[in-house]
């Protein structure tokens, strides 16, 4: 075993692999998920419409979905580092030139190809990988809570710290400044360096990325799971981009519509590692299937009762413990149905998944306000997937499955 890419049995080394995760993770995920705080000046600014500006913001969606298998993949082969590296100054880039583009094509190109992408590209595929590969299988499940966690950390600190960037300098500055944040997350890319150990079990001959990807695609399992993920990016990513929206239309102040993202990431923290503690006492198709449940009643309970400060922030607190708390399940169920050898590849297309769903959230809201003046028909919707995505779990067989060659 090669002690440089799997220096795991120390204490000190597992809370130095989980800070460069937790902390590239809450960085990029932070400011990502604070740019629905940017959409309404934007259009103020650019007056390209809520439905063109919310185009970039899908067509992001689905790039940062469709980055991460191939940087998976990558990943698999040459280790985190290099990937990592240019993915956070991707994001970086993207973030500080968007102010300066005033056509949909150049906020697509900005935030959708450049931001939302180097984001794919360092994002959780990579990140759940190097950790699942680095930390001992036993501690698997709390460090992929605590990597989600940081994302939802991160979120929680950006989103007030860009309402105050936007009060102090305009949005235009505001984004560019946390455009340069982002490169604080650079030392973790040389943490993370070096090329991982390809391990296979005793008389299995070695798989190619190429084989595991094959074999996962005919496991109905692994399609069941990715289903039920598209489902959750199409509840996160329209909450992300459009709860300031929603909370706007009941007559609340601005402000709400910052706490009301702060309070999902903080509320995420708690959610990501009570599941990261959860998956190694519960069968995690059982906790996924609560998990969308929850999101179904919840949004219910919401529709049905008065659109108070209180009952926003409530809300987003409900919401945001079940919000990214589906990671560490999702991703303990890719790590025992196949191991760790091709984690990033397998859970990145996962995450493709997740981001299809995220793309039609985001480009399904902004075109349903755009035609009814309110969300009305989108929460319809979110229930009927939250639903479908709790019965579609039920079937998943948790067992460790063998990699097939072509």
């Amino acid at each position: 075993m090669n002690t440089k890419n799997n220096f795991v049995n120390s204490y000190p080394a597992i809370w130095l692999v989980l800070l460069g995760t937790a902390g590239t993770f809450a960085l990029s995920m932070g400011v990502r998920q604070s740019m629905g705080l940017f959409l309404s000046p934007m259009n103020t600014s650019t007056g390209l419409g809520v439905g063109n500006i919310s185009l970039a913001f899908a067509f992001g969606q689905l790039w940062w979905g469709l980055t991460q298998p191939f940087a998976g993949a990558v990943a698999d082969k040459l280790g985190a580092g290099r990937v990592l590296f240019i993915g956070l100054v991707l994001v970086a880039l993207g973030t500080f030139i968007t102010p300066l583009m005033t056509t949909t094509a150049g906020l697509i190109f900005a935030i959708g190809i450049l931001g939302a992408g180097g984001a794919g590209i360092a994002g959780p595929a990579v990140l759940m990988a190097t950790a699942t590969r680095m930390i001992p299988a036993e501690k698997r499940g709390l460090a992929t809570g605590i990597i989600n966690a940081g994302g939802s950390f991160g979120q929680f600190l950006m989103a007030p710290l860009a309402v105050w960037l936007m009060s102090l300098y305009g949005w235009n500055n505001a984004m560019q400044i946390l455009g340069l944040v982002i490169l604080l997350a650079l030392p973790a890319a040389f943490l993370l360096r070096g090329k991982p150990v390809q391990n296979t079990a005793a008389g299995q001959a070695p798989t190619s990325t190429k084989d595991a990807i094959y074999s996962a695609l005919k496991t109905p399992s692994y399609l069941m799971l990715a289903a039920g993920f598209l489902v959750c990016g199409f509840h996160v990513a329209f909450l992300a981009t459009h709860l300031p929206g929603v909370i706007s239309l009941c007559g609340l102040p601005p402000t709400y519509g910052a706490w009301s993202l702060g309070i999902l990431g903080l509320f995420n923290i708690v959610g990501s590692i009570s599941m990261g503690l959860a998956v190694s006492r519960w069968r995690m198709k059982s906790l996924l299937s609560l998990l969308y449940a929850a999101r179904a009643v919840a949004i219910i309970v919401f529709l049905l009762t008065p659109k108070t400060g209180p009952v926003v922030l409530v809300f987003a607190a409900v919401m945001g413990l079940t919000f990214l708390s589906t990671v560490p399940p999702t991703a303990g169920l890719v790590a025992k149905f196949f191991g760790p050898a091709h984690m990033a590849s397998l859970f990145g297309i996962i995450m493709l998944a997740h981001q299809v769903g995220g793309f039609l959230g985001v480009w399904l809201g902004g075109k349903i306000f755009e035609a009814n003046g309110n969300f009305n028909l989108l929460w319809y919707i979110d229930i009927c997937l939250a639903v479908g995505a709790a019965l579609i779990h039920l079937p998943i067989k948790e067992k460790q499955l063998q990699l097939q060659a072509t």
